[in-house]
């Protein structure tokens, strides 16, 4: 299987770096495709990565003059901001991420958008978020309240795990104390003392973010676990948690069974302009091809497993943002549409 999983990793991944060829060739006259430019978080990141994957099965099997190519951008709050303000089609987004644009909180604070808003469109897969610090300071720093205002890491600013934590530490009344490094220098700074912890976090419990994998090869860790006054101060605030099996994520053995991650829904969702034949489209091409999302990653297992509901979960996670036409009107032909929501511009 592994063998399979690469080969189908290597042509659809080609196939992504031709068609963003041309897209950019289109983009210079060609007036007979419609560029769908799918706005991601940075090169390296895993949303970055599978959205690699994912635009090739659309470029294959969309009906209609359309060729979809992948934008990395900064962070994911800032593909956000770029799909609204016109620049892209498609955002990496998160539940936690379009809460706060709703709400004009975070990164989001006086933001208005130039086109329109982003609706709930596509979700794909859960991500559960956690900290982890260096083995050799386990022993002092054991529980969530050992960072309250300490040096940490929470992945790069503008991610929707950047805002997860600072939500889990809203609520434990914990000082949130950002350090922004760059990634891919995790372990220099977690042996170095520029930070003593750093958040963590796996998609379906399966997966790492390449930063991740690089720093388990340097630095031994350690995760941090929560007190259960802890879990009980977050499920009171309606926050849900999530155990991980650190065996199958990580590579080294983390001293434990299990590591208590807060759970966040990823997605790609469009504004509510965008045509609703393509928003339909786009369901049932990933709902047929799911399974072959799973052969090039793990994190698609879930929606694998419950494709319709992983949609129906995410809209009930913020029930009051709008959904767009594509979307209910595939959730009502699976008898999935629940009468409260409300379908974008009506």
């Amino acid at each position: 299987m592994r063998t399979r999983r690469l080969r189908l990793a290597a042509i659809l991944v080609s196939g992504t770096l031709l068609l963003s060829a041309c897209g950019d060739a289109l983009g210079g006259g060609d007036s007979d495709r419609t560029s769908i430019r799918w706005a991601t978080s940075s090169v390296g990141s895993y949303g970055y990565a599978v959205a690699s994957y994912m635009v090739d099965f659309l470029n294959r099997e969309l009906d209609g003059n359309y060729v979809v190519t992948v934008h990395p951008y900064p962070s994911t709050s800032a593909a956000m901001i770029a799909a609204m303000n016109g620049e892209a089609e498609i955002a990496y987004t998160a539940d936690v991420g379009m809460n706060e644009y709703f709400a004009r909180e975070g990164p989001f604070a006086d933001f208005e958008p130039e086109v329109d808003e982003l609706v709930h469109s596509f979700y794909a897969y859960p991500m559960e978020s956690f900290l982890l610090t260096s083995a050799d300071r386990a022993d002092e720093l054991t529980t969530y309240a050992d960072f309250d205002g300490a040096e940490v890491f929470f992945t790069p600013a503008g991610f929707m795990n950047w805002l997860n934590f600072q939500r889990i530490f809203e609520v434990l009344g914990y000082e949130f104390n950002h350090v922004e490094i760059d990634s891919a220098t995790v372990a220099d700074a977690l042996e170095g003392g520029t930070i003593v912890g750093a958040g963590g976090y796996t998609t379906a419990g399966a997966s790492l973010p390449t930063f991740w994998r690089e720093a388990e090869l340097r630095v031994d860790l350690a995760p941090v676990q929560f007190t259960e006054d802890e879990l009980a101060q977050l499920e009171a605030a309606g926050m849900e948690t999530a155990a991980v099996d650190p065996s199958v994520a990580f590579t080294q053995d983390l001293g434990t069974n299990e590591i208590i991650g807060v759970p966040i829904l990823f997605g790609y969702n469009l504004r509510a302009d965008m045509d609703e034949d393509l928003v339909y489209q786009m369901l049932t091409i990933f709902e047929e091809n799911v399974e072959d999302l799973t052969l090039l990653d793990d994190g698609f297992a879930p929606l694998a497993e419950d494709y319709v509901g992983t949609q129906v979960g995410a809209i009930r996670t913020a029930p009051d943002i709008p959904v767009h036409p594509g979307l209910a009107r595939f959730l009502e032909e699976r008898d999935a549409w629940e009468d409260q929501w409300t379908i974008a511009g009506e």
